[in-house]
């Protein structure tokens, strides 16, 4: 069976709906702690406010790791969220100053989880905003300065 450029599921899944949205991963490779730095912050909230005015794609609620990025995202029928992610990873590095010279600076792949509600929404926001405090790098989520929201996502 040959399948257009989007599963035929999102189709039907979302026919009369909004875009749907993509809880996504991503980490460094041999999960290296370069992330969590205010020029890596800068780029990404520079990667998402492009894709947001040139190719109407969403970014909203993300966290930002020392070594792995967790993000909401959305975007036109034609999103191609495996490139997209690509490009942040490469956007990401260059702006710390990664190269593939030098080490290589993703993990290969991500893993990407599709959203089917607001309740699955807020309840994977709930457990990724609290990443920082489980991992005693701050004592309350709020402290955590790499986090934030790009685009407000309304699921409902």
């Amino acid at each position: 069976m040959k399948f257009g450029k989007r599963p035929p599921r999102l189709d039907r899944i979302f026919q009369s709906k909004s875009a749907p949205v993509w809880f996504v991963t991503f980490c460094t490779h041999e999960r290296q702690r370069w992330l969590s730095t205010a020029v890596v912050h800068e780029a990404f909230q520079k990667f998402a406010r492009c894709a947001e005015a040139v190719f109407n794609i969403a970014v909203g609620r993300y966290v930002i790791m020392p070594d792995h990025v967790h993000l909401f995202v959305c975007g036109p029928p034609d999103f191609k969220l495996s490139r997209w992610v690509g490009a942040l990873k490469q956007a990401l590095a260059r702006g710390a100053h990664k190269s593939k010279k030098d080490a290589q600076p993703w993990q290969e792949g991500f893993f990407d989880h599709l959203l089917r509600s607001d309740e699955s929404m807020s309840q994977k926001w709930d457990y990724i905003r609290e990443n920082p405090v489980r991992a005693g790098l701050v004592d309350h989520a709020d402290a955590w300065p790499y986090q934030g929201e790009v685009v407000l996502i309304d699921r409902a």
